[in-house]
Formats: structure tokens, C-alpha cells, sequence
């Protein structure tokens, strides 16, 4: 395992850098497309969010791996290198499971112990088997990571710090007050229909408000959201939908806006949110979670608005307090990657030790078949009875020692075991070769489509 992560999030990079690097879809894919293609990488997958782009590749170089993977960040997020550099931060085998782990647990989230980043773990996967550039290794991380996340938030406390990027920003919004009492009658703006725009929607009806009118590029999207809050047995909210057109006249007569569209430009420029608080008596409350932003910063110093983004949600994040069983969860975490990293070394193994096998099995045919032509007067019962007698021999001499090297292989700095096999046995390199290759490619119809 050569895994290595490069990347940069919220702790590492100021809110404008991630603004400027952030990765629309079809970008992602293309980056993903040009990993593979460069020479160090043999896997990659990409995990972006609102703040956070992360590349992770399987590679046989760590420099080369490294200096290739930050190039491409850089080409496809159109920051500069020389700029981008100093915020990347590099992780690399078991560090870098370490951090996919601790990222899954939400651990590295702005909010502690949010559970929204499961899904895009689980995204970022599916990209990577949409595009056959996760191979065993990812494949098998990424599962493992959904899996290690799913442990933390049922075993332990965490989810009494995690709350939703959403609820967190309403409460900042709500500045002090109770967001239920803050939110009761408002009308409710909702600007986007994807997974973020959902859960705001959703939280915005169980809080009160009056009234929800989801706004997207695409009316059909839209108006399924609508749908979900409004049928029989869900909030009960009122709901519609609208075309994103309609953005600014649905603007005048809300209480309250959540954004999160993937658009690349502004939805909401500073005259937008200017001509919608000209004359009006009540203030308006806009939560930006896009990334790039959808909402003009200047709407910061318009009098009547107050504006939460991204930025000032990290800024609050710092002094946020840590539940108690952070602490139990890194400890899973801990757990979880040492166990993992053995499976990894034991199964790097597994080739050779197949290959060893197959090699005695050759040698017993070989055997029996020499001594069936000096002993042409066996009968089929003693043919049978000496065939298996050296088959046990075989079997009972190579017991101990491939039980024994693949416990072995299992612990840190096990991985020349494999060589020392090869090596003594005089293995053909193909054949090992061979075995990975199936392996592989069972691994890939395997994980194809599961996530």
C-alpha cells in the first residue's frame, strides 16, 4: 500500500483559497481522468466539499507522487501552484488512512462530529467506481472509512457535538436566540435542490417557519423537493417551487434565505440583496453554504441584511466546544487504522503465498507423473493413495511458514516478507504478477457499483 493524500480544508487554507479551489463536478472528473494518467498513480479518487479538496491516489513514488498530485490541484482548481503550495498538507500510508478516518468520524469537520460528511465520503467513492480510477485499495479505504464512521456515530456520544453545517448556521443567524423560537412564522427562502439545499429545507420546516419556496435552475428538481416536504406524513410545511428567474422577486418577501447552489458565479449579487431590503421593516437573514460562494460578500455591510457564509461560520467554529467522547472516537480511529493497515500487509502477501502453492501443486504433478512412468504397474488405487501422500507432505511443510509470513506481513514494516518468499523460492515475479492481476480485477467487478 503507497497510499497519499494531498489536499487542503478549512484548517490548513483561509476561506478565499478554498472559494477560489473549489472543484465543480465535471472538473473532478477530469482530474480524476488526468491522476491515472500520470505516471506515480495507479488509483485516485477526489473528496470535495464546501471546505474541503483532497486527492488520494495509490502511487509507487512518494515525490513523484506528491509533486504530480499538487501540479494537478493546481491545474484544475486554476490557483497557482506557487500559491496553492503553502497550503496543501500531504499525508501518506498510514497517516493518510489516519485522516480519512478522522474526516469520516467528523473529527476534522467544521463542526465536530457532523454526520454530512459520510455522504460525501460515500460520493466520492461512487465517483471513483463511476470512473474506474478506484481500484482495490480506495475501494477498499473508502468502504472501511464509511464503515469507521458509522461505528463512531453509534458507539459513542459524538453526534451530541455534531450537528448539521446547516442547524450550525442557523444558530449563528439566530444570534443567541433559540433558532425554533428565532425561525416561528418567518417565510423561508431555500435557493438550490441538492443534498445541502434538502437538509436546509427540512431543517427550516421543523424549526416553524411559516412558509418554504425552493428556487432552482431546474424546476423539476425544485419541485420535488416540494413535494418531499409537503406529502402526507412529512413536515407539513407550505411549500413551492419556483424558477431560479423568479430569484429576486422571491427574495423581497423573505424572512430568511439558505443558499447552496453549484453555480460558479454569484446567484445574489450586493444590488440584489440591496434592491430586496430597500424599504422593508424587517431584517433579512441569509446563510450562505455554497462554495464558491452564491451571495455577494458585500452584502455584509448592507444595513437590515446579517450574513452567515462560510467564512464567518469557520471563524465561529473555533470556539465551538468539544464533546467528551472525542476521545473515545479517536480511539476507534486509532483501532480501526491499525487494523486496517494489517489487513492491507497481510493481503499484500497473499499473491506470493497463492503463487508458492501453486508452484508445490506443480512440483507434486510433476513428481507423480515421473514416478507413474517408472512404476507403470500401479493400479489406479495406489496411483491415488501415493498422489495424496505427497500432496499431504507438501501441505504439512508449507503450513507453518505461509500462516507464519502472513502474520508476519501483518505488521508494520512487514512488507519485505513478499520479497524475502519470492526469494527463496525462486518465485516467477509474472506469476505473482498474474495472481494480483485477478485479485484486482475480482476486487473491481466486485466493488463495481457499491458504495
Amino acid at each position: 500500500m503507497s497510499l497519499l493524500v494531498v489536499g487542503l480544508s478549512h484548517r490548513s487554507a483561509p476561506v478565499s483559497i478554498l472559494e477560489r479551489a473549489s472543484l465543480p463536478a465535471d472538473t473532478r472528473s477530469k482530474l480524476l481522468q488526468d491522476t491515472l494518467a500520470a505516471e506515480p498513480a495507479t488509483e485516485g479518487t477526489v473528496l470535495a466539499t464546501c471546505n474541503r479538496i483532497e486527492l488520494y491516489a495509490d502511487v509507487d513514488k512518494f515525490h513523484a507522487g506528491v509533486a504530480e498530485l499538487s501540479t494537478l490541484l493546481a491545474q484544475h482548481s486554476g490557483v497557482g501552484l506557487d500559491e496553492l503550495t503553502p497550503y496543501l498538507y500531504v499525508h501518506y500510508e498510514d497517516r493518510a488512512v489516519h485522516h480519512l478516518f478522522s474526516v469520516a468520524c467528523g473529527l476534522d469537520s467544521m463542526v465536530v462530529g457532523e454526520g454530512q460528511i459520510l455522504g460525501q465520503i460515500k460520493d466520492a467513492l461512487a465517483l471513483g467506481q463511476e470512473l474506474h480510477t478506484a481500484g482495490r485499495l480506495l475501494n477498499d479505504l473508502f468502504q472501511q472509512a464509511l464503515r469507521v464512521g458509522k461505528r463512531a456515530h453509534s458507539e459513542t456520544g459524538i453526534d451530541r457535538a455534531g450537528q448539521s453545517l446547516v442547524t450550525f448556521g442557523l444558530q449563528q443567524l439566530a444570534d443567541g436566540q433559540d433558532v425554533d423560537t428565532w425561525a416561528k412564522g418567518k417565510k423561508a427562502l431555500v435557493i438550490g435542490a441538492g443534498s445541502m439545499s434538502s437538509l436546509a429545507a427540512a431543517t427550516l420546516a421543523r424549526s416553524g417557519v411559516a412558509e418554504i419556496v425552493v428556487v432552482n435552475r431546474t424546476l423539476a428538481r425544485a419541485e420535488r423537493l416540494v413535494q418531499i416536504l409537503t406529502e402526507p406524513g412529512g413536515t407539513g410545511v407550505a411549500a413551492r417551487a419556483a424558477e431560479m428567474v423568479a430569484v429576486g422577486d422571491e427574495l423581497r418577501g423573505a424572512d430568511v434565505v439558505v443558499s447552496c447552489t453549484g453555480a460558479t458565479g454569484l446567484v445574489l449579487t450586493g444590488d440584489d440583496v440591496a434592491d430586496a431590503v430597500r424599504d422593508r421593516e424587517t431584517p433579512l437573514a441569509l446563510l450562505d453554504l455554497a462554495m464558491p460562494r452564491d451571495i455577494d460578500a458585500a452584502a455584509h455591510r448592507l444595513p437590515g441584511v446579517r450574513l452567515v457564509d462560510i467564512e464567518s461560520l469557520a471563524e465561529a467554529s473555533a470556539d465551538a466546544p468539544m464533546a467528551a467522547d472525542v476521545d473515545r472516537v479517536r480511539a476507534i480511529v486509532a483501532d480501526e487504522v491499525a487494523a486496517f493497515g494489517a489487513a492491507q500487509r497481510a493481503a499484500h502477501i497473499t499473491p506470493t503465498v497463492v503463487a508458492l502453492r501453486a508452484m508445490a501443486a506443480d512440483v507434486v504433478t510433476s513428481e507423480v507423473t515421473r514416478l507413474e512412468g517408472r512404476l507403470p504397474g500401479l493400479d489406479e488405487k495406489q496411483r491415488a493413495e501415493i498422489t495424496q501422500t505427497v500432496r499431504r507432505v507438501v501441505d504439512k511443510l508449507l503450513h507453518a511458514p505461509t500462516v507464519r509470513v502472513k502474520q508476519l506481513a501483518s505488521e508494520p514494516g512487514g512488507a519485505g516478507y513478499a520479497d524475502a518468499l519470492r526469494t527463496l523460492f525462486d518465485l516467477d515475479p509474472e506469476t505473482v504478477a498474474a495472481v494480483s492481476r485477478a485479485d484486482l480485477n475480482d476486487a473491481d467487478v466486485k466493488n463495481r457499483g457499491r458504495v
